[in-house]
């Protein structure tokens, strides 16, 4: 029988048990729950003999699996994947897997309300009443969005969900997305830009949807803002690196771009950014994601990935490393 440790994952594993049963594999895979403390030792200590683990955020690297022999398969409860060493996890024969589109309604619609928050300052107004202020023209005056232009960096899962709440509202969508021709994105609906200057010139609201890659790392920088219309709108449910963050609260304190929708910040480890303190913000803990369903839908897909590579012996459908 294979064994798989889920490691500092949140919940207990009744969920995951009784879809093995479901599944008929219930006697050919063992789930394994460590909560411990997250150090490379601790986890070495944990996976000691296992095929397979599910992590949420600890840090793989080459020196935590150079201790691992008998590790295969690396599944995570998430689409990011920056968390693994994947070079590192390919040269010792470990397959990594991520869940992609476990979330992608929560994340369309979360967005989308970033976007409304922002243009009608839903958070802005609420704050102000809190505070006393019983005010309707607190801050700048608002602006109808019929006729709008939203840019969409890249066009994934997510932003097709988005396509259709944003043209109901009687927005124009365009779409900077290297790898998806003129053709694929028309059936959308949506206009394909061919450099991302384009696109952030001409889009009133600019929004996130890459992936944290070297290359796309801090891909949003002061330049950039730079270029933006200084009645425009940046949205943000990807990942806090891929965006400057210092050159992102200059443009705000500078008047560069009007407001921003943010759900991730660059350190989510200590919890802190100076966009915090700025009133042309509205800001979410990194809450895009959430609901019982995604939960549920993410651990199904992680499990999924195990059974594929420990029982069934084959390549995982999702794994993302060479």
């Amino acid at each position: 029988m294979s064994k798989a440790v889920y490691f500092n994952v949140d919940d207990n594993l009744d969920y995951e048990n009784q879809l093995l049963r479901e599944w008929g594999v219930d006697g050919e895979l063992e789930l394994v729950e460590v909560k411990t403390e997250g150090t490379d030792a601790a986890f070495v200590e944990a996976l000691a003999g296992a095929d397979g683990v599910v992590v949420e955020y600890f840090q793989i690297t080459d020196a935590v699996l150079t201790q691992l022999p008998d590790l295969k398969i690396v599944a995570l409860q998430a689409i990011g994947v920056s968390n693994v060493d994947l070079d590192a996890a390919s040269k010792h024969g470990v397959d990594v897997t991520n869940s992609p589109g476990f979330c992608s309604e929560e994340v369309a619609l979360h967005t989308v309300g970033l976007l409304i928050d922002q243009v009608r300052k839903l958070s802005f107004l609420d704050r102000s009443v809190r505070a006393g202020k019983w005010d309707p023209l607190l801050g700048s005056m608002p602006q109808r969005i019929t006729g709008k232009r939203v840019g969409l960096v890249f066009f994934g899962s997510i932003p097709k969900l988005m396509v259709p709440m944003l043209k109901a509202m009687g927005l124009q969508v365009a779409a900077y997305a290297p790898t998806k021709s003129a053709e694929f994105l028309a059936d959308y609906g949506v206009e394909k830009v061919e450099t991302l200057d384009e696109l952030l010139a001409a889009s009133d609201f600019v929004s996130m949807h890459t992936p944290l890659k070297p290359e796309t790392a801090k891909m949003i920088g002061a330049r950039e803002f730079s270029l933006m219309k200084p009645t425009a709108f940046f949205l943000n449910t990807a990942r806090g690196g891929v965006v400057d963050e210092d050159a992102l609260v200059a443009a705000l304190k500078d008047g560069q771009i009007a407001g921003a929708g943010i759900d991730v910040i660059a350190d989510e480890d200590t919890e802190q950014s100076e966009l915090f303190g700025l009133e042309n913000v509205t800001i979410t803990p990194h809450a895009a994601f959430v609901s019982e369903q995604s939960f549920a839908k993410a651990r199904e897909i992680a499990l999924s990935q195990l059974v594929q590579r420990l029982v069934e012996s084959r390549i995982p459908d999702n794994k993302v490393n060479k």
